[in-house]
């Protein structure tokens, strides 16, 4: 009997302690202090950072060691704004005719793999059909490889506005959306629509607070919500804890939605001085997506047909000016989070983003940690994300290249984990 209780007790202490890793990094950047710290032990215990120690520590037989020391270590980045459920393409439009929602969940858990492989571990979607929810508890659940998602579901919209669904179709098809589909018109719709999205499955909110680029409807820039709308859904959503994020273009509706109190605002393409500081006052974080405003612009030049005429009209006029206002809100002391529109552009370019904050002003290590602190930050999840410090998940990535002095290092990473388990390794 003894002998038995003794070989259980092993097996349970070699099963925990195979459990542990040791993290040798050259170089780590914890997203805390202002320089890389050289050559140290992360110690991940299941899915938990334990500790960081100075030096590679020597491991027990039992304890498995990943050999990081040439490598630069960080947090995994957060991206705040994406559309797992789709990608562009010319065909985009018609697909919604064609593809059933089992098409659509089966194309996305492509698009889902090749986000965590890019060093993607965490996603905010902002908007789909709904199979997003299903996407995140599939990922949950181990059946799928993919980011940890927060999902909006499907994001709110008004009459004709940027995601009603209904734009763009022949007039039979034309029907009278309300809050179950995501259409909201009055602050009683906003409350339905909200508590109909917390019904659904959704972790957060996502309104249209101006006209888009690639939903057919003309107008790109206009407001689209009243103001107290927007204070309804901001106050429907906080009831339920969901963060809470406006897409926007234009001056006058962005100005509407962060004094409504929206959490964030999306893109902000011709985001004003007066509207920095409000945004400023009120702790409003902007998501740029230059990453997206870029693709656009550029497709719409390069292929006249990848776009339908309305939309392409949009995107040259909207797309280039993104990144210039994100420079500009950047040096007026607007809180950054970090966030793509990945699904405008290709999943798996996420990163990319980097290059494009940097060269519009922000130094290398502000934007990885507006996608580690500031991202982990706008969704609340600090307490467990967004540094490499101890009690911290074990959400960590590695590039081969020094990303503070050429960023493009960070597009080529070579090292995941996301909760302790390795999914990429080269």
């Amino acid at each position: 009997m003894k002998k038995a209780i003794l070989f259980f007790s092993l097996l349970i202490s070699v099963s925990l302690s195979a459990q542990t890793k040791y993290l040798h990094c050259g170089y780590v950047l914890d997203c805390i202090g202002n320089e890389p710290l050289e050559e140290q032990t992360i110690v991940v215990e299941n899915n938990v950072i334990a500790q960081i120690r100075s030096g590679y520590l020597t491991a027990p037989d039992s304890v498995e060691v990943i050999n990081l020391k040439s490598y630069y270590v960080m947090p995994g980045i957060m991206d705040m704004h994406v559309h797992i459920e789709g990608q562009s393409s010319p065909t985009r439009y018609s697909e919604s005719f064609r593809m059933n929602p089992r098409d659509v969940a089966l194309r996305s858990t492509l698009y889902c793999e090749k986000t965590l492989m890019a060093g993607v571990t965490t996603v905010r979607d902002l908007g789909g059909s709904g199979v997003n929810v299903s996407l995140r508890n599939a990922i949950n659940a181990g059946y799928v490889k993919g980011p940890r998602i927060y999902t909006a579901e499907k994001s709110l919209a008004t009459t004709g506005g940027h995601a009603d669904p209904t734009n763009g179709v022949r007039d039979d098809l034309k029907n009278d959306p309300g809050p179950k589909d995501g259409v909201v018109n009055s602050r009683d719709e906003a409350y339905k629509a909200v508590r109909q999205r917390y019904k659904n499955g959704a972790d957060c909110i996502k309104i249209t607070a101006t006209g888009g680029v690639l939903s057919v409807a003309k107008d790109g820039m206009g407001p689209q919500f009243r103001t107290e709308v927007i204070k309804a859904v901001v106050d429907a959503a906080n009831d339920y804890g969901m963060v809470t994020a406006a897409h926007a273009h234009g001056a006058e509706g962005m100005k509407r939605a962060v004094l409504g109190g929206i959490h964030s605002i999306e893109h902000g393409t011709f985001m004003t001085e007066e509207i920095m500081e409000l945004m400023k006052e009120r702790g409003t974080y902007l998501v740029a997506t230059i990453s997206a405003g870029m693709f656009a612009y550029q497709k719409a030049i390069e292929n006249p047909r990848y776009f339908p005429p309305m939309v392409r009209k949009k995107a040259i006029e909207v797309g280039p000016h993104i990144k210039d206002t994100f420079g500009k809100a950047y040096k007026a002391g607007v809180k950054i989070a970090f966030g793509t529109d990945t699904g405008v552009g290709p999943h798996g370019s996420n990163l990319g983003e980097l290059q494009h904050m940097v060269e519009a002003g922000m130094p290398a290590y502000e934007a990885i940690k507006s996608g580690t602190v500031g991202s982990s930050s706008l969704l609340r999840i600090n307490d467990k994300y967004g540094t490499i410090s101890s009690g911290k998940m074990a959400d960590i990535i590695a590039v081969n290249g020094n990303p503070l002095e050429d960023i493009k290092e960070m597009q080529d990473v070579d090292f995941v984990m996301k909760d302790g388990i390795i999914y990429k390794h080269k």
